[in-house]
């Protein structure tokens, strides 16, 4: 059986996953695992970055003595995966990403961390603001969000993979996008798969960012499709 790991987005955790990893264990030996600081995970004394997350999932890869797996990422998470596939081109056996921002500038990169003030999620969304409280406990979810912002800044400041990075990632990749994602654009998931030289790409209807909005069967089956 065919290894498949789960990587959560920013803000996330592997419980996201449990629904969908139910849909998926009777094809696949399912790996999902929270990144440092998310889902209760002590905090990095350094900062959030691309290659922090990425160290960490070839560490847990190795740990776990999988010689090469397939992976899902979703938002961040498809990021870190087309990172480490950058990195090592062998640790991979496909790919499938939803829902990845993958162009990062300082006009979009402020934009998105106004959507991360604490104060104002308490206010005008507390069940999220409860909600991240109780997905990251013991860890205090206002310090995530204050390294989830520096992230996403030094992101803009400096993209960590550039447009012409994706010719060189050979791995086959599945890139899909929710028609009715705000955040992320079918331009910047345009532009990504037409340089991976080995990639497909599909939409999603009625779909949003929000991963606990998507429907899971038919997440389920793509993956499972395009992973055989």
């Amino acid at each position: 059986m065919q290894h498949l790991i789960l990587l959560h987005g920013a803000l996330g955790s592997k419980d996201q996953f449990q629904s969908l990893a139910h849909l998926l264990e009777e094809s696949f030996h399912i790996h999902t695992f929270n990144l440092t600081g998310h889902g209760g995970q002590p905090l990095p004394e350094s900062s959030f970055s691309i290659e922090l997350f990425s160290e960490q999932v070839a560490i847990y890869i190795q740990d776990m003595n999988i010689e090469k797996a397939n992976v899902f990422g979703y938002s961040m998470g498809g990021y870190i995966a087309m990172y480490l596939a950058k990195q090592m081109p062998n640790m991979f056996n496909k790919i499938v990403t939803l829902a990845t921002k993958f162009y990062w500038d300082e006009k979009t990169a402020t934009k998105e961390v106004k959507l991360l003030d604490g104060k104002t999620i308490q206010e005008k969304v507390p069940a999220f603001a409860a909600q991240l409280q109780q997905r990251h406990a013991p860890v205090d979810w206002l310090s995530i969000l204050d390294k989830t912002t520096e992230l996403l800044l030094n992101l803009g400041k400096n993209n960590t993979l550039q447009l012409e990075d994706y010719t060189g990632i050979t791995t086959p990749s599945l890139l899909l996008l929710g028609d009715r994602d705000k955040m992320v654009t079918l331009e910047e998931t345009l532009a990504v798969y037409k340089h991976l030289p080995n990639a497909q790409f599909g939409v999603l209807p009625g779909t949003p960012h929000i991963l606990e909005q998507v429907n899971l069967s038919l997440l389920a089956y793509l993956i499972r499709q395009f992973l055989k």
